[in-house]
């Protein structure tokens, strides 16, 4: 490919863009990359690298969709109209079968419910649509008791969040981000892509390992009835692709609020920007208060399902985990290629980088890259 960047930054980010380009220099055959951020509400980075891809361009972005899903529960959380600490139950009468019936809200946001799949597992149809998977899981036994551990709820945490915002307002959380975030920002973040916007997608690509990589892919590899096997729904008759998965229409179209979504870097951040700073004259759609309480640790300890430690705040995950210069305050969500956005409402930096395709195995996660990309950004901001 390509590695020329290009795109824009202000001044005082120059630094930024070299680190853009030593990151895609050390890549092999990346195919396309986008990296955009903002500072107090104003874009400072836009750029993008990559054949036929540009700053307009879309990509499917995996569990990225979980953050703007959980933006729309932190919006209704500080509305007054989802109580944390209320039982799920009482929202959803029969999700209290097999013994849930004293999970509360926020145990569930923060992956506490024992639910991460069902027995059998699900079809690529019915993870698309986030009702089929809410219905059956309501009948699941968990898979440890409920609000004792926590593990990655990786395809279904959406629907189960969803279900509870449906029972409660009568709309999906697809409608929902639609009337109070993509629409009045003009957000290139979709949770259901319109067919007309079809062109505009660029389909996912899978990693051509080298031998030692796909050595490390294998060790990795989880049994399909381990947990994380459940978890990424590998155990039943049609484990799931994520190459595939990316690529479905049908997913694209329903917008599953787990992995469903479809948008590019700009759309990300500005998201995030929205969510911690005033963006074209209208406030931060989050108090302080309330993105302290969504970006604090609910549930401490080992992640059941993928081993990371204090990962989780409500919904979003912890991003200072895995990069511990950041912010304590800093919530976000990486994706399965190696993307990731987030907010940081001490420096009013909001970044996202996006990507096509998946990322090399690494010892510090599938979004390793966005350490160097994320520090050079927040340098440059505190320089400013």
């Amino acid at each position: 490919m390509s590695q020329d960047v290009q795109g824009t930054v202000a001044e005082g980010f120059e630094g930024v863009r070299e680190e853009f380009a030593a990151f895609l220099a050390g890549e092999r055959d990346e195919p396309g990359a986008q990296l955009v951020a903002y500072h107090r509400g104003r874009r400072v980075v836009d750029l993008w690298a990559g054949d036929g891809l540009d700053g307009d361009s879309l990509t499917s972005l995996f569990s990225i969709t979980k953050g703007a899903a959980h933006l729309v529960v932190a919006l209704l959380v500080q509305d007054g109209v989802l109580d944390l600490d209320r039982e799920v139950a009482f929202y959803w009468s029969e999700f209290g079968a097999e013994g849930k019936d004293r999970l509360t809200l926020r145990e569930l946001i923060s992956h506490q419910a024992g639910l991460v799949g069902v027995d059998g597992g699900f079809t690529t149809e019915e993870l698309a649509d986030d009702r089929v998977p809410a219905e059956r899981l309501a009948g699941q036994k968990p898979l440890w008791e409920p609000g004792t551990a926590y593990g990655y709820h990786a395809f279904v945490i959406g629907a189960l969040t969803g279900e509870v915002v449906r029972r409660v307002t009568g709309r999906s959380v697809q409608e929902l981000y639609e009337e109070r975030l993509r629409s009045p920002y003009d957000l290139d973040l979709y949770l259901g892509l319109p067919e007309e916007l079809e062109p505009r997608w660029l389909p996912v690509l899978p990693l051509v390992p080298t031998p030692e990589q796909a050595e490390r892919i294998a060790a990795a590899a989880a049994a399909p009835d381990a947990l994380k096997g459940v978890a990424f729904n590998q155990h039943g008759p049609q484990p799931t692709d994520l190459v595939a998965f990316g690529n479905s229409r049908l997913v694209r179209a329903l917008g599953s609020t787990s992995a469903g979504g479809v948008g590019n870097a700009r759309g990300v951040a500005r998201m995030y920007a929205a969510a911690i700073s005033t963006v074209d004259g209208r406030p931060p759609l989050l108090t302080p208060a309330t993105a302290a309480e969504f970006a604090r640790v609910h549930a401490r300890g080992t992640d059941l399902v993928t081993g990371e430690t204090d990962h989780f705040g409500l919904g979003f995950e912890r991003p200072v985990e895995q990069f511990p210069f950041l912010d304590p305050g800093v919530f976000g969500h990486s994706g399965a290629t190696g993307s990731l956005g987030f907010a940081d409402p001490a420096s009013e930096v909001a970044y996202a980088c996006t990507r096509r395709r998946f990322a090399p195995p690494s010892d510090h996660g599938p979004s390793a890259e966005n350490g160097r990309l994320a520090q050079s950004v927040l340098r440059a901001a505190a320089g400013v």
